[in-house]
């Protein structure tokens, strides 16, 4: 029986239809919405066609036929790497895809349900970038209303602060559809208790910056609507802290929502990387040869 992963080396990829950057981290967070095998394809072609998406996390994508149509269509649309843990048991799973091959699955800090929560290694105009993909379970069924909820957040805040030792000396980007609010949220919504507010919080006490909210401190968005037409930030994406000075953009976009391609908007991001001059400068002061580039800090 040929795995996933042999049948994606069998797999004669498109051209891409963009190149992927060598100044600026680009990333997509897309949440897949258990799309069905036809959806899926429709949905890998979108996000291959933007041109933001070098690196495109994927959340609550399936375990079965739909799941698999998207993992084989990244790769079909030039995905050379497609991380895609498959569970144990039925279940959702996050996906990470990147244009570059030099990319490299590394193993998850969470230790529950870690199928939700892969990480990478890229490398990105000669520089290293962590990545930490995150699909948080919603309340769940009655009998079991946030038991999957409680026990994953709580592993994903245990995990957090072993990000540093596991990506060292590199920025950390983690994204994902958390399932959760920020505690000055507008508008306010009553349904959700003090630990998932503290879940939130959490990403800060282990120093990492929620990009959209250091952009857009004030303004209003959300990424999801309920039936009654309330709005919610459910998606989101942090920088490690000391790298938050190089993020340039980061932003929720519509359209794919709109169009039902999905039923929560696209969140993008870029980080800037420091340019092959700085590089060079850096890399002759050390005496490092041809060693990959290091970041400066970044700091605010």
């Amino acid at each position: 029986m040929i795995s996933p992963a042999e049948q994606l080396s069998l797999i004669t990829p498109e051209e891409p239809a963009h190149r992927p950057a060598d100044d600026a981290v680009r990333l997509l967070l897309f949440n897949a919405q258990h799309a069905s095998p036809e959806r899926s394809r429709r949905q890998a072609a979108w996000i291959a066609g933007q041109e933001e998406a070098d690196i495109a996390v994927l959340t609550e994508v399936s375990s079965t036929h739909g799941g698999d149509a998207l993992v084989t269509a990244l790769a079909e649309h030039g995905y050379a790497t497609v991380i895609a843990p498959q569970p144990q048991t039925p279940d959702y799973r996050t996906v990470i895809a990147c244009r570059t091959a030099d990319a490299q699955p590394v193993e998850s800090p969470v230790r529950v349900t870690p199928h939700r929560a892969p990480a990478a290694r890229v490398t990105v105009g000669g520089h290293d970038i962590g990545v930490l993909g995150l699909y948080v379970p919603s309340r769940g069924p009655k009998e079991h209303r946030n038991v999957a909820k409680r026990a994953f957040q709580d592993a994903v805040t245990e995990a957090l602060p072993k990000l540093d030792p596991a990506f060292p000396d590199m920025p950390i980007i983690v994204a994902g559809d958390l399932n959760i609010i920020e505690r000055r949220h507008q508008p306010p919504h009553k349904v959700f208790g003090e630990w998932e507010y503290a879940f939130y919080d959490s990403f800060e006490a282990a120093s990492l910056t929620d990009a959209f909210r250091h952009l857009h401190p004030d303004q209003i968005a959300h990424s999801w609507y309920g039936r009654s037409g309330n709005g919610f930030r459910f998606d989101h994406l942090f920088v490690s802290t000391p790298h938050a000075g190089h993020v340039l953009a980061c932003d929720y976009h519509q359209e794919a929502r709109e169009t039902d391609l999905t039923d929560h908007a696209v969140m993008t991001l870029r980080l800037c990387l420091p340019d092959s001059r700085e590089r060079g400068e850096a890399s002759a002061s050390k005496g490092h040869g041809e060693a990959r580039g290091t970041w400066d800090g970044g700091t605010e």
